[in-house]
């Protein structure tokens, strides 16, 4: 099941929330820092570990930590391409952070997962095409892994909620 809400995703209670992250994973602005702040050290802690031991996570990568004290069980993070008008592969970046995100959570067991609208604030990438690469990215992917039971799309703007409602419609 996909669905698209309106709403703060660190209130979430599915399995795990995605995190719009920065390379650093050291939290930011937006939801990257809303989901830091909501959550509590354990997830920088755990940020921290796995930038000793990797370095930063690179653009359309993903990592998981635990959702500290968040109600989710754990984090992913993924890091989304900054828009240069289209021209640096942007759209596959894009859609290589949803890959790489629910390729984690299947290796996690986890059935659940809510997501941010990635890239479409300060990184500025066009919303209507971020939502037709993330719906249909995510509907192919659950259409063959069945493990993966319950996708939200949550919004924070009234904006990317009626895009994202609109974009669903289509795999309805």
């Amino acid at each position: 099941m996909i669905e698209v809400l309106k709403g703060d995703i660190t209130k979430s209670q599915l399995d795990s929330i995605v995190n719009a992250a920065n390379t650093s994973l050291l939290g930011g602005g937006g939801v990257d820092g809303a989901i830091h702040r909501a959550g509590g050290k354990a997830i920088l802690d755990e940020c921290i570990k796995i930038r000793n031991k990797q370095g930063n996570c690179p653009v359309g990568e993903a990592v998981i930590t635990t959702g500290g004290k968040l109600k989710a069980k754990y984090v992913i993070h993924t890091v989304g391409p900054v828009w240069n008008g289209g021209n640096n592969n942007e759209a596959e970046k894009l859609k290589n952070c949803y890959i790489n995100t629910l390729k984690l959570a299947v290796h996690n067991h986890l059935q659940s997962i809510s997501i941010p609208n990635i890239s479409t604030g300060i990184y500025k990438y066009p919303k209507r095409e971020a939502s037709e690469i993330a719906i249909n990215t995510v509907a192919e992917f659950i259409n063959s892994n069945e493990s993966i039971l319950h996708i939200q799309f949550v919004c924070f703007d009234d904006e990317n909620y009626e895009i994202y409602k609109e974009s669903l419609k289509k795999y309805v």
